[in-house]
């Protein structure tokens, strides 16, 4: 059974009971015009960019430069995705990196939140990656000086990944057509709404449509995307449903900017609708629950770091987006997530992943609590 589609089956029962009808549909127009569009727009940017970027000159240059390799691995793991982080992880299961940058990397990462948080909130974002960028180099470099760790199982393996388990179907590879192909459609009204719902504008007056009408449309939308999201791939383990889906290669940006904004949608709403029906239907606020943890939900963010996958940080940074958490929660968590470069480390080096996460913890509770203690 595709585990992926409980979301859009349950998200479909929401909008059929009266109850929780229009709380449904608002996150769901809410989700994507306000979130969704940017992301796409962001993304889309971003992997036509990186699309004309040789990984392998990229490899190249780590193991040609190994006084620079920490920091270049942590510049790659601040990098928006996980594509950065997951190249130096293999590389150094191939033995051409340091365990050092692999820490630099993972420790600087954030994985596909950064684009929910880049399109929400630019400037947070921003200081993020710069913090996440000096945090991992530096904690990069002295775990170099004090435990240089090299997994002897990879020698025996000569570093050689194992394949990947099959994702691709008939029906994920439509769903991936019919992706790309909705973006191509929607995607530049989608912005431009966006563009104007940030400007304070009331679309739906300005179209002359109800509100009804209005969350139809968005939630249809919305909808469609996360059905997409459900049917690209078989959805039958972990890793299918906190992590964005396996790239093309080389990468095609449409679809890449497709498939991960989608991803990153489904989480949304999925983070969206638990905070709506906690406050609205269960009279929860989640803001004062939260805040009354005091110090306390800064060490929870960073546990949920731990977490593999993207999904999980996007809930924390859709918390931090709806002024839940603190802005200390929200960094404590981007260093010490790793995004989806811990499954191939957890798959290819079980010890040297728990090594590194174990050593990224440290750089998270010091940056994080000494944010709470001196700003907030």
């Amino acid at each position: 059974m595709n585990k992926r589609l409980a979301l859009p089956l349950i998200l479909a029962v929401f909008i059929a009971l009266p109850a929780t009808r229009w709380i449904t549909l608002s996150v769901l127009t809410d989700a994507f015009f306000q979130v969704a569009a940017f992301v796409f727009a962001t993304l889309a940017i971003y992997y036509s960019l990186s699309s004309r970027i040789s990984e392998h000159a990229i490899s190249r240059f780590l193991s040609r430069h190994p006084a620079a390799e920490v920091g270049m691995a942590a510049l790659l793991g601040a990098l928006p995705g996980c594509g950065g982080a997951i190249v130096v992880v293999t590389q150094y299961t191939k033995g051409a990196t340091s365990f050092g940058a692999v820490v630099a990397v993972l420790t600087s990462t954030m994985g596909d939140a950064a684009f929910l948080l880049l399109a929400q909130a630019p400037l947070d974002g921003l200081t993020v990656m710069g913090v996440s960028v000096v945090t991992g180099t530096l904690t990069g470099m002295l775990i170099n000086t004090v435990h240089n760790y090299r997994d002897s199982t990879l020698e025996q393996t000569d570093g050689q990944s194992q394949p990947d388990d099959p994702e691709v179907t008939n029906v994920s590879q439509v769903a991936g057509h019919l992706s790309v192909w909705f973006w191509a459609v929607f995607a530049i009204p989608a912005v431009s709404i966006a563009g104007m719902l940030a400007f304070q504008i009331d679309v739906p007056g300005a179209f002359g449509l109800s509100e009804s009408v209005w969350l139809t449309i968005g939630s249809a939308l919305a909808l469609c995307c996360i059905t997409l999201w459900a049917l690209s791939s078989r959805g039958q383990n972990y890793s299918s449903l906190m992590s964005e889906d396996k790239s093309e290669h080389p990468i095609i940006w449409q679809h890449k900017s497709a498939m991960d904004t989608q991803f990153v949608l489904s989480w949304v709403v999925v983070a969206f609708l638990l905070f709506e029906l906690l406050v609205e239907i269960a009279g929860v606020d989640i803001a004062n629950s939260l805040s009354s943890m005091g110090s306390g939900v800064v060490g929870l963010a960073i546990l949920i770091g731990f977490l593999p996958g993207c999904g999980p940080q996007i809930l924390v940074t859709s918390l931090y987006l709806n002024g839940a958490i603190p802005f200390s929660a929200q960094l404590g968590n981007a260093i010490s997530n790793d995004g989806d470069a811990l499954f191939p480390a957890i798959a290819l080096s079980p010890r040297a992943a728990l090594l590194a996460t174990v050593y990224s913890a440290v750089p998270a509770v010091l940056v994080a609590y000494s944010y709470w203690w001196w700003f907030e």
